[in-house]
């Protein structure tokens, strides 16, 4: 009865309960769409680290991280691919070769990070072999054939076939180089991993360096959580179990803790926003419930001189505001449902941007995403301050007399 009598009260008004209504939808459109965005950008950023750098975990001698000697190479890497092999949450890993050492053409020359990687075993780790815009991945045959980044390409001003000179420190520390020929230029989203990395064949490298064995094991998983690194945590747990303790076996976030602080900074980050919006919502709920409950003092001293009890008005005042917030949350989150599916269909082109985003790794089109459990958690603030914002006006009628309610000529 009370609520249905509510109700009737909150559309007493019409164009006021209205402009609320609509107020409270366009700001909860604002603030879910902004969350999305940061959740998609910050997500975007992850899975690019991922899918092109890091893998999910990484194996090295414990030397190398610090100090990536051509010498440092892990220990019985073969135990670790045996293990890795029985593994049903290990999707595909690589082995790789890695130097330092210099690219020059006849226009220039710069320092990069060679990846001497297997063909067929970095194609299922990364997507590089797909990211090829011309020419086409490390081939089988040929002599020392060599794909670079377009930016490589630019700075040193090769295209298809060019020569390039790779030189590095060998295993005797003796400079050592041989020529490559450019068979494949890939573009990845991020502009510094472009900037500082190249692919050979693994068997160049290592006749080149004199030296067997690999620097890095990267390892993909089968997880699509990429807010998580549990299951990261426990393949890398594994690993360390069978493998020897002078190799570091290293999870995601161990490799890249930035993304780590990311993730950690995300749920405060959206709280500040919504905190800003059911603050200013707050107070307009405050002013809108104050200006209905005076408007109507007489008449709440009348349902209080008949005998209506004072929890049963305070009761009123509170089921008003919450079907005040339980609409206006409905309108508002449902809308945001609808944009925030259209755009994931469409995606936000960020075209203009580009230069800035490829610094962080981030796509130019971004898909919003915001959880259902980010939605509850919205739905249930926006009507919990809505109740909040009722106990001030509430409390006004409530500590006046009938006799005085009743003499009021609002």
């Amino acid at each position: 009865m009370l609520i249905k009598l509510a109700w009737r009260n909150l559309w007493r008004n019409k164009l006021r309960t209205s402009i609320m209504l609509s107020a409270m939808a366009f700001g909860l459109i604002g603030v879910v769409t902004m969350i999305g965005f940061m959740n998609g950008m910050y997500g975007n950023m992850i899975d690019n680290a991922i899918s092109w750098q890091t893998s999910h975990v990484q194996v090295h001698h414990q030397g190398f991280v610090d100090n990536p000697e051509i010498n440092l190479t892990i220990v019985e890497p073969e135990r670790i691919t045996a293990e890795l092999e029985r593994m049903s949450e290990v999707i595909a890993w690589s082995e790789r070769f890695i130097v330092d050492g210099m690219v020059a053409s006849a226009r220039s020359s710069r320092g990069v990070r060679v990846n001497g990687v297997d063909i067929d075993a970095e194609a299922r780790v990364t997507p590089i072999a797909s990211s090829v815009k011309e020419g086409s991945w490390l081939p089988a045959e040929g002599r020392h054939p060599v794909v670079v980044s377009s930016k490589t390409a630019q700075r040193l001003r090769l295209k298809l076939g060019s020569k390039v000179v790779i030189t590095f420190s060998d295993a005797d520390k003796d400079v050592t180089g041989a020529a490559f020929r450019v068979s494949g230029i890939f573009s990845t989203p991020s502009t510094s991993f472009d900037d500082g990395n190249i692919y050979v064949r693994r068997s160049d490298l290592i006749a080149m360096a004199g030296i067997e064995g690999s620097h890095e094991i990267a390892v993909l998983l089968d997880d699509s959580n990429s807010m998580s690194n549990a299951l990261a945590v426990m393949v890398r747990d594994k690993i360390r179990l069978i493998t020897s303790n002078e190799n570091n076996v290293r999870d995601w976030q161990q490799i890249q803790p930035m993304l780590a602080s990311i993730i950690a900074q995300m749920g405060p980050s959206n709280a500040i926003l919504l905190g800003i919006f059911v603050s200013a919502m707050g107070f307009g709920v405050v002013n809108i419930m104050l200006m209905s409950v005076f408007e109507r003092t007489r008449e709440f001293g009348v349902l209080m001189a008949v005998g209506m009890q004072k929890h049963k008005v305070f009761a009123l005042i509170i089921f008003e505001t919450s079907l005040l917030g339980v609409t206006g949350a409905t309108i508002g989150l449902v809308s945001s449902l609808a944009l925030v599916e259209l755009l994931q269909i469409t995606g936000i082109p960020l075209g203009n941007m580009a230069e800035g985003l490829g610094a962080f790794g981030v796509d130019t089109t971004l898909y919003p995403q915001v959880a259902a459990s980010e939605y509850r958690y919205i739905f249930i603030t926006v009507v919990l301050v809505c109740v909040l914002a009722a106990l001030y006006p509430a409390r006004q009628i409530l500590k006046q007399r009938p006799v005085d309610a009743m003499a009021e000529k609002h």
